[in-house]
């Protein structure tokens, strides 16, 4: 959630400005549907001539103009993602789409008194559209005119002075966020968002401001810039930027080496609320499926998890000594009773065959799952030879001896056909060794005796008990998510079968590719079913790297076994207590892969007033680190107030109070315990505030935040100074802190964490 850093009334405005741009867009594009319409009656007109050319004529004409209108009415949907206004280029040549093609701005496109005038606005969409003077409406995103929205850079800008992601769904355009690439230019662009600070910036009066602009604008450029092949690795404390250069970064290289990322990138997100300011950022490219953006709860296919486990248990589900009663349990489970039916499994196996009845006893039974058991192939593809096995085991208790090699070979053809028809075997072979889904495995870990005999010798009593709790209780955690790839990888997937609506069109060469839609499905619901479908990646992004557990860690490896890596976090942000534990499985997942290693050192969210509070934590949630550099003030320090007895209350009127303050955003950061209390104290305050847990804050900003008990915060885990410190670094413009009595406030007001002295 980006900083709204601009007036309420300036981003309407703007905001206003997309809207009417797009509904004259809508327009043109219903005109040229219209126009399609039309080719097609006329053309099934001509069909009446009768004469093979004319027929042969009519075909072609029905084929392109559906085509054409196919097209239109995919696109149709959030057809409109950015903007760039540029300078007066060079040359004054245009290409096929309407817009200029100089790269570098003309020599005297910038006045000596450093101001410039916007010679041209580029609207960027998922194809291109020219009004009826063929002046170009809108760029498609793979043009050359297109090419600066991906390419342009603060330190390589060429003619760009300001870059617009434009949010829409629909015909309604959401939001703008702006880039400043040019913030020493005095041009009267109206900039919303974060580029509105860098245009503050940029435009200061003094050279100090300016060389911190050009600092910020250097570090991030080398990120976005940097080879593709290996691991890109940056770091950098809160307000450096991690999360949007990282972004810019994914869209940058997707634009220059589209056929190498058709594989597909991904973005893993710590939480949805992080993941609706990466969609705002970043969009989809205007390519289906192309782009994935996922919260790391929500990277398993059909599963959304919605609630967070305490602490403790977060640590257990979030070791790797999960692994091995994962293991146990994928095999354990072939004796789970059945899901349905009368009665359980029978102990031993019966058939008929040549006139006699055959039996395998249970000790045997045992002896072929073991032996089908052995080495590490998933569960679910053991089962084509656990029932060879079996077939084996029930030939030698049959007795029968041939000297013919050829006789005894069919024979035993006959003999395993006959078997595997008989209605015994099939209902054995499904009972004793059925197909596990891991959410079935899962829910059998809720049973504590069981999961105790999984778990023996990795799990105390105690955290068996903790982690049985959790999983009786309705829904999915964040840190079940891990387990269930998990369990997906050690069960094996069956194949699937799909099904798919079969346009006629569809059987023509070439058409598909066209013609993306399969019949019925919306472009959105195209790019969602993609996304979910591909398991691997071409590049991944890992945002808030710090706060992935071990086993989350194995998850994404998983989706980028040959991929390119983005991986931005920093270590005094980590939520995860065994940071050792998972820098190890980080190294699995990544492999032998060359690294590469960025630093951002410039804060430029916090004021210095509000960064000094949150250097005070950090110093005690990690000695020695060091805070990166803060390049503005405000004059406004933090407030510090103690609750009474009605805490809600206090709360509510707190957030009311910054809700005068600023015209943006308030953020009320509560422990994790309290987030549902927090919603009922903030309820009918409106949009603007929201209540947060401090595991929810991560990687958000806000104008202004509020946070309610630091001590409580700091206590929830061994990693609670770290959380405290983020939730301290979320505001833009100004910071409340409510205390209880457990923070232990001074006379001012101020909690004992807090205190410099």
């Amino acid at each position: 959630m980006a900083a709204q850093t601009t007036a309420p009334g300036v981003r309407d405005q703007e905001i206003a400005a997309e809207q009417a741009h797009l509904d004259r867009v809508y327009n043109r594009l219903e005109e040229k549907i219209h126009e399609a319409e039309f080719l097609m009656s006329d053309a099934a007109q001509r069909g009446h001539v009768g004469t093979p050319g004319a027929l042969a004529e009519r075909d072609a004409q029905v084929f392109r103009a559906g085509i054409h209108l196919n097209r239109l009415n995919s696109e149709f949907e959030d057809f409109l993602f950015g903007r760039i206004d540029l300078l007066r280029g060079k040359d004054g040549k245009k290409g096929a789409d309407g817009a200029y093609t100089s790269i570098e701005p003309a020599d005297d496109a910038v006045r000596a008194d450093g101001g410039a005038d916007v010679a041209e606005t580029l609207h960027i969409g998922r194809i291109g559209v020219l009004d009826a003077e063929y002046a170009p409406l809108v760029i498609d995103w793979r043009a050359p005119a297109a090419a600066p929205f991906y390419r342009s850079t603060p330190v390589a800008p060429g003619r760009v002075v300001r870059r617009r992601v434009i949010r829409s769904k629909g015909r309604r355009v959401l939001g703008v966020e702006d880039d400043l690439l040019r913030p020493e230019l005095s041009t009267g662009l109206p900039v919303v968002g974060d580029g509105a600070l860098m245009a503050a910036l940029g435009q200061a009066r003094t050279h100090s401001m300016r060389d911190i602009v050009s600092s910020i604008q250097a570090e991030q450029d080398l990120v976005i810039r940097a080879p593709a092949a290996s691991v890109t690795e940056v770091s950098g404390g809160p307000g450096t930027g991690k999360t949007a250069v990282a972004l810019h970064r994914a869209a940058y290289l997707l634009y220059q080496d589209r056929r190498r990322y058709s594989g597909g990138i991904l973005c893993v997100s710590p939480t949805p609320l992080l993941v609706a300011y990466t969609e705002g950022v970043l969009p989809s490219l205007g390519e289906e499926g192309q782009v994935a953006i996922r919260a790391v709860g929500s990277l398993v296919d059909g599963v959304t998890a919605d609630l967070y486990d305490d602490p403790a248990v977060a640590r257990i589900k979030g070791s790797l000594r999960m692994l091995k009663v994962l293991r146990n349990a994928a095999r354990g489970s072939l004796d789970l009773p059945p899901e349905s039916g009368p009665g359980g499994r029978s102990a031993r196996l019966r058939v008929v065959a040549f006139g006699r009845r055959i039996e395998l006893e249970a000790h045997e039974l045992n002896t072929v799952r073991q032996q089908a058991l052995s080495g590490t192939t998933p569960v679910n593809l053991l089962r084509p030879r656990a029932r060879r096995l079996l077939l084996d085991a029930l030939w030698r208790k049959s007795g029968r001896r041939f000297e013919d090699a050829d006789l005894a070979a069919q024979e035993r053809q006959g003999f395993d056909e006959d078997i595997t028809t008989e209605p015994d075997f099939i209902e054995f072979l499904d009972a004793w060794w059925p197909v596990l889904e891991p959410a079935r495995v899962l829910a059998a870990l809720a049973d504590d005796k069981r999961l105790a005999r999984w778990a023996r010798r990795v799990l105390s009593p105690p955290e068996v008990r903790r982690v049985a709790r959790s999983l009786r209780r309705a829904g999915t955690s964040v840190h079940d998510v891990a387990l269930l790839d998990e369990l997906d990888t050690l069960l094996g997937s069956p194949p699937r079968e799909r099904s798919r609506e079969v346009d006629p069109l569809d059987q023509l060469t070439g058409l598909e590719e066209l013609m993306p839609e399969a019949a019925g499905e919306s472009r959105r619901e195209r790019a969602e079913r993609l996304a979910r479908e591909r398991i691997e990646y071409a590049h991944v992004i890992v945002d808030e790297a710090q706060d992935l557990t071990p086993m989350q860690w194995r998850m994404v490896g998983r989706r980028g076994r040959t991929a390119t890596w983005t991986i931005v976090g920093d270590p005094a942000q980590s939520s995860w207590t065994d940071v050792d534990e998972a820098a190890r499985a980080r190294d699995e997942a990544l492999g032998t892969r060359p690294r590469r290693s960025f630093t951002l050192t410039v804060n430029y969210r916090n004021p210095a007033e509000i960064a000094g509070v949150a250097t005070t934590v950090l110093a005690l949630a990690m000695p020695g680190s060091t805070s990166p550099r803060a390049v503005r003030s405000t004059g406004i320090p933090p407030r510090f107030e103690v609750a009474g007895d009605d805490l809600g209350a206090d709360v509510r009127a707190a957030a009311e109070r910054l809700l005068g303050e600023v015209d943006g955003t308030v953020g009320v950061v509560v422990a994790m315990n309290r987030r549902a209390q927090a919603r009922g104290w903030l309820d009918g305050l409106g949009d603007r505030v929201v209540a947060l847990g401090s595991l929810e804050a991560k990687g958000l900003e806000y104008d202004a935040t509020l946070v309610v008990a630091p001590a409580e915060i700091a206590e929830e885990s061994p990693a609670g100074l770290r959380v405290l410190y983020v939730a301290l670094t979320r505001a833009t413009q100004r910071l409340a802190v409510l205390a209880v009595p457990a923070d232990q406030p001074n006379a001012a007001g101020v909690p004992d964490l807090l205190r410099a002295d």
